[in-house]
C-alpha cells in the first residue's frame, strides 16, 4: 500500500452545477501520496454520476458512498473514518482550490512541525472576491491553542470555525479531536473548532490564500431558512456543556456563552427569513436554552454587549418556556 502524506476528505451533496470546478481543482492539487476521498451524502442529481467518473480519472480519488443522506458532519465523519494520510484536511463540494494549494500549505505544517495550522481564504459571491483572515495578528509562530481562544469581547480564532481553512496532524485523528457530532446540519464547525483549540498542543496562523468558499448557493443551509437552521442550538449546547467541564471553565466560559448570545441574536436580527412556525421554534428554543446557560456568566455577558441585542435577549431570556423544551 503506497505511503500517504495528505487526505483530502470532500463530501458532496447535489452540487452537480459545481462539483466539476471543485474535483478540477482537486486535480490541480493531486500528487502521488495524496488521497482524495469523494463523499456522497447520498445526492439526488447528476453528482453520483460526476463523482464515479472522477474515482477513475482524478489521481488519488476513492468514492465514498451513503445510503441516505446524513448531513455535512456525518459526511466528514466517513471520511475521516477512511483517511490513511498523515495529514488531514477538508473541502466542501462547492468550493475550490489554487493550483498547488495543497503542496504548499503541507510544507508550511511541516516546517513549523505543528498540530495543525489555520489560514485565510477567499469568499466568492457572485463575481465579488473578498479576503477573510483568521483573526489572529501574529503569523508563522507556533502558539498554544488555548492562548488564542480568550478575550470573550473580540473575535478571535475560536470564531473563525471553518475546518476547510486549515491542515491537521494525524495525532489529531488518532486521539478524537478531529471528528464531529453526527447529524448536526448546520454549526458543525463550532463545537469542533473549540475542542480543537481546548485538546490540541500547538498551532499556527498562516497567511496562505488558496481556498475559495462559494457564498450564495441556493441549496447551503446558510441560505435556507427551515428547521435544520436550529442545529445551531444543539452545536452551540454542545460547547458550552464541553467548555464548562474544561480545568479552565472561569475563563473560557463566558467566551462561550457570549458567543452563543450573539449567534441567538443573529438569527433573531434575521428571523423574517425563517418559516413561520420554524421562526416560533426558533424563539421558543432560544430562551430556552438561555434559561440552561450559567446565568451569572449570561448575565456578564448581556451587560457587555450593545444595547439593541441586549434588550431583546433579555426579552427573550424572559419568556415562558414549556418544561419539556427547557431539558
Amino acid at each position: 500500500m503506497r505511503v500517504v502524506k495528505l487526505s483530502v476528505i470532500v463530501p458532496f451533496y447535489n452540487v452537480q452545477t459545481y462539483a466539476p470546478d471543485t474535483l478540477k481543482s482537486l486535480a490541480a492539487n493531486a500528487r502521488e501520496d495524496f488521497e482524495f476521498l469523494l463523499v456522497d451524502d447520498c445526492s439526488r442529481d447528476e453528482t453520483p454520476e460526476i463523482l464515479a467518473r472522477a474515482e477513475r480519472e482524478l489521481p488519488g480519488a476513492r468514492l465514498l458512498r451513503h445510503s441516505q443522506n446524513g448531513g455535512l458532519a456525518t459526511a466528514r465523519n466517513t471520511g475521516l473514518d477512511e483517511a490513511r494520510g498523515e495529514y488531514v484536511t477538508f473541502l466542501d463540494g462547492d468550493d475550490w482550490l489554487a493550483p498547488g494549494y495543497y503542496s504548499e500549505l503541507l510544507s508550511t505544517i511541516e516546517e513549523l512541525g505543528c498540530d495543525f495550522v489555520r489560514t485565510d481564504h477567499v469568499q466568492c459571491t457572485a463575481r465579488a472576491r473578498t479576503v477573510h483572515r483568521v483573526p489572529h495578528g501574529r503569523r508563522g509562530v507556533v502558539m498554544d491553542p488555548r492562548e488564542v481562544i480568550l478575550p470573550a469581547d473580540r473575535s478571535t480564532s475560536v470564531d473563525y470555525a471553518y475546518a476547510w481553512a486549515g491542515m491537521y496532524h494525524r495525532r489529531l485523528l488518532d486521539d478524537g479531536v478531529l471528528h464531529f457530532r453526527d447529524g448536526l446540519r448546520t454549526a458543525e464547525d463550532r463545537p469542533w473548532i473549540w475542542r480543537l483549540h481546548r485538546e490540541a498542543k500547538s498551532m499556527a496562523v498562516v497567511g496562505l490564500l488558496g481556498v475559495f468558499y462559494r457564498r450564495g448557493v441556493s441549496s447551503s443551509l446558510t441560505q435556507i431558512g427551515d428547521v435544520r437552521q436550529l442545529d445551531f442550538i444543539r452545536a452551540f449546547d454542545q460547547v458550552i456543556e464541553e467548555t464548562a467541564q474544561d480545568r479552565n471553565a472561569d475563563l473560557l466560559l463566558p467566551k462561550a456563552v457570549r458567543t452563543y448570545c450573539a449567534i441567538i441574536a443573529h438569527h433573531l436580527g434575521s428571523i423574517e427569513r425563517f418559516e413561520p412556525q420554524v421562526a416560533r421554534k426558533l424563539r421558543t428554543m432560544s430562551a430556552a436554552a438561555m434559561k440552561r446557560m450559567p446565568q451569572d456568566v449570561l448575565k456578564e455577558a448581556l451587560d457587555s454587549m450593545d444595547v439593541q441585542r441586549a434588550s431583546r435577549l433579555r426579552r427573550l431570556r424572559r419568556r415562558p418556556v414549556p418544561a419539556e423544551v427547557a431539558a
